[in-house]
């Protein structure tokens, strides 16, 4: 309708235009006879436009509706659920256990598991329940470390050990460059092999000195400076963190003890070709801030941990503090490693002469299907089968020769001597898994255990061990 509504239009409009002078001169009728045509036109157009109004208007067909969407699977509800979430920067790895990772910081979760079983043998003529078969759950740990970002780290660790819940390494850390830095209950420097880790020692219990001259985490603030082949640490400690928050210590805990030492150790670690060496000394001075009222022992058993009792024991001395200082020499060439160490620790008695006691140690041991042991930071690690049992192999196999030697006998002191010969197999099948199985012949000298009337003899000791560590 608007398109013979604009025709219309446009032909009245051309007939209305003005005629040129020569087309003028027409006579009447003609125009007249053009007037009626174009009355006629209007006319029919008015009578178009009527019918064109008055007619129905069709109804417009409906556009076919879409089918019906297919109802979501479970696993298309999984895929639009993790499509509408926004992707996690958190990373998971597997380091015996889980290590989560997001940014610069970090957490992993450890835990350790030690089962220990014996058999000592002493003569008959000894009467201690220490005799015979013995065994424990030696350690059970659990806790987590990490990082914190902008160099701060952490670790903490609770061990259930010796029927008691105790704090292990518990502390905060600051690392930039080759300096770190450490706050908390961790160790003190004193020993190379006091600072192998329980779970990377190539025999089941640490060097007799390290446990008769009360080695242990203390709580403290200490520095570490790496660099090339020197590594130096120093620290000022208090006593351990179960010491100061236990109340059933009585007058050694709590807030009656109040000790401080300061430790120092410095390690020189040169590479010669394939052999690593290890060359390190430290020194360590004690102020026990308490005399007569606590007197100090030291004493250690016969090698195993399970087996309770002293063989070598001093009786108790009113001392008011201690130093004491080792020097340790070790190496590795392959799957071969050797080393020793030795420790002098003295006893501060006012008005007495102070005892000087003495421990050491020397071992061999060679990994039989050729790992190495590792060696970082200043001490050994561990030894990583390369073909481990599952991926057709069947683990690594270690075996270590110690001799170990303590003695508690100086000036008018006599806690005994120790001559101990000790072999040691250590299996692991798997990372993080090992098995390790000992013999020890312990020879005493004025023993604190008689037998009979000597404290002269022998022992044998078999030990074997189950340990997960991760």
């Amino acid at each position: 309708m608007p398109r013979i509504r604009l025709a219309a239009g446009t032909a009245l409009a051309l007939l209305m235009l003005p005629m040129p002078a020569a087309a003028q001169a027409i006579s009447e009728a003609e125009a007249a006879a053009l007037r009626a045509q174009v009355a006629a036109l209007k006319a029919q157009v008015d009578r178009l436009e009527a019918r064109l109004n008055s007619a129905p208007v069709a109804p417009q067909a409906a556009a076919p509706a879409p089918p019906p969407a297919p109802m979501p699977t479970t696993t298309d509800k999984a895929v639009q659920v993790a499509q509408a979430k926004p992707a996690s920067d958190t990373a998971v790895s597997w380091k015996g256990g889980p290590v989560f990772t997001k940014g610069a910081a970090s957490f992993h979760v450890k835990g350790r598991i030690q089962y220990d079983a014996g058999l000592l043998m002493a003569p008959d003529s000894v009467d201690d329940r220490a005799k015979g078969y013995s065994n424990e759950l030696r350690r059970l740990r659990l806790g987590g470390e990490g990082q914190l970002g902008g160099g701060f780290g952490y670790k903490l660790e609770l061990e259930l050990s010796d029927n008691s819940v105790d704090l292990v390494d518990t502390f905060i850390t600051y690392e930039k460059g080759p300096w770190l830095i450490t706050l908390g209950n961790h160790n003190a420097f004193q020993s190379l092999d006091e600072l192998i880790s329980d779970t990377g020692g190539a025999v089941m219990e640490r060097a007799a000195f390290t446990d008769a001259f009360g080695f242990e985490r203390r709580l403290g603030l200490s520095a570490q400076y790496r660099t090339g082949i020197v590594l130096a640490q120093a620290g000022i400690f208090s006593d351990s963190a179960d010491s100061l928050t236990n109340d059933s210590d009585g007058a050694d805990g709590g807030d009656e003890n109040n000790s401080y030492g300061v430790d120092g150790r410095i390690v020189l670690a040169p590479r010669l070709g394939k052999t690593q060496l290890h060359f390190a000394a430290s020194g360590h001075w004690r102020d026990f801030q308490r005399l007569s009222e606590n007197p100090q022992r030291y004493r250690q058993r016969a090698y195993l941990h399970s087996a309770n009792s002293r063989f070598l024991a001093t009786p108790e001395i009113a001392a008011d503090g201690e130093s004491h200082y080792g020097l340790e020499f070790a190496g590795e060439r392959g799957p071969l490693w050797w080393a020793g160490e030795a420790h002098w620790l003295r006893v501060s008695r006012p008005g007495l002469a102070d005892p000087t006691f003495f421990g050491g140690y020397g071992e061999v041991g060679y990994v039989l299907t050729g790992e190495s042991r590792g060696y970082k930071n200043g001490i050994f690690g561990i030894v990583k089968p390369d073909s481990p049992v599952g991926s057709g192999g069947w683990g690594a196999l270690q075996a270590t020769l110690r001799y170990d030697y303590l003695s508690l006998n100086d000036k008018d002191i006599v806690g005994g001597t120790q001559n101990g010969i000790i072999a040691a197999l250590v299996w692991t099948p798997v990372e993080y898994l090992r098995f390790n199985i000992n013999y020890a012949h312990l020879d005493y000298t004025d023993a604190a255990i008689l037998a009979g009337g000597r404290s002269d003899y022998g022992v044998d000791v078999v030990g074997w061990r189950a340990e997960l560590d991760f």
